[in-house]
């Protein structure tokens, strides 16, 4: 059981100390923003309950790139954004967030990073943070930060086990010194996720992956709104104007016919309500 409802900052912006800013974030409405109660003991159980209600709670989305807002990684802005200001955000912000959680609460965690395949055969950068996360009962891949397509919940780290859960399954395979995370998510054939190593990385590794990934101007979030969700019973999927919603093996696609109708899939597939007069195209700058 954790002794404490605070919890101290692992990621601060470049140029600022984490531990000297002084701001914490209160366990108690990190578990009301995501619905959970009960045991907190560093165990299988309590993991896999933190990670199932994280992702049903706090959707993917990609707004403040979109809006060429900074996205900071520090505690303050993490608690602001995405448990106090009801947000969302992409993965270095939900898997910063839920590292800081699991590791107030006694995990052993490791922060690890992938190369985005989602079934194609390119090579991309390493533009992916997930967590390996040590329990008594063995090591286990955490990933609140994938979308729609991703766990549900933690991984066994053990390869060639087939993992089902409502909805999707799961498995991880050895490629050639590689992790390969593969999904079935309905109806589909079994398609590579990413790629990863086991080799240890750090903070400064995801604060240079986030500039790059909110700021380049080849990177998809900054041209494409994406907001997407995961739960046991359904899987919500927006992309530009197409809202696809799966649940179980059944798909259906609806096409939004204008800003405001992306607006209100937003506010009521996704929980994401924005100001009266908000615009969803990204303003113009010298790299659109």
């Amino acid at each position: 059981m954790h002794d404490s409802r605070e919890l101290t900052c692992h990621l601060a912006p470049p140029g600022r100390s984490a531990l000297s800013s002084g701001m914490t974030i209160d366990l108690d409405a990190y578990f009301a923003r995501i619905g959970f109660n009960g045991p907190t003991t560093a165990d299988e159980r309590t993991l896999a309950r933190l990670h199932e209600a994280h992702v049903g709670a706090i959707p993917f989305e990609n707004l403040d790139v979109i809006w060429r807002r900074p996205i900071g990684l520090d505690e303050a802005s993490l608690a602001a954004k995405l448990v106090v200001g009801g947000r969302g955000g992409y993965c270095f912000e939900q898997n910063t967030l839920f590292k800081a959680v699991l590791d107030r609460l006694g995990f052993a965690t490791h922060i690890l990073t992938a190369r985005v395949r989602l079934g194609g055969t390119r090579i991309a950068p390493r533009t992916h943070m997930l967590l390996r996360v040590e329990t008594r009962t063995g090591a286990f891949l955490a990933d609140v930060g994938f979308g729609a397509t991703g766990l549900l919940r933690p991984l066994p780290m053990l390869p060639d086990i087939e993992t089902n859960v409502p909805g999707a399954a799961y498995q991880l395979r050895h490629e050639a010194g590689l992790w390969v995370l593969e999904a079935a998510v309905g109806s589909a054939e079994f398609a590579d996720l990413y790629a990863f190593t086991l080799e240890p990385h750090y903070p400064v590794d995801i604060e240079m992956a986030n500039h790059y990934v909110a700021t380049h101007p080849s990177s998809i979030f900054r041209h494409t709104v994406t907001a997407q969700l995961t739960r046991a019973d359904r899987r919500v999927t927006l992309r530009g104007t197409t809202l696809t919603r799966q649940s179980g093996n059944a798909v259906s696609q609806q096409e939004l016919v204008d800003e405001p109708a992306v607006l209100a899939a937003l506010a009521a597939e996704f929980g994401l309500a924005f100001p009266a007069g908000t615009r969803l195209k990204p303003p113009d700058d010298a790299n659109p």
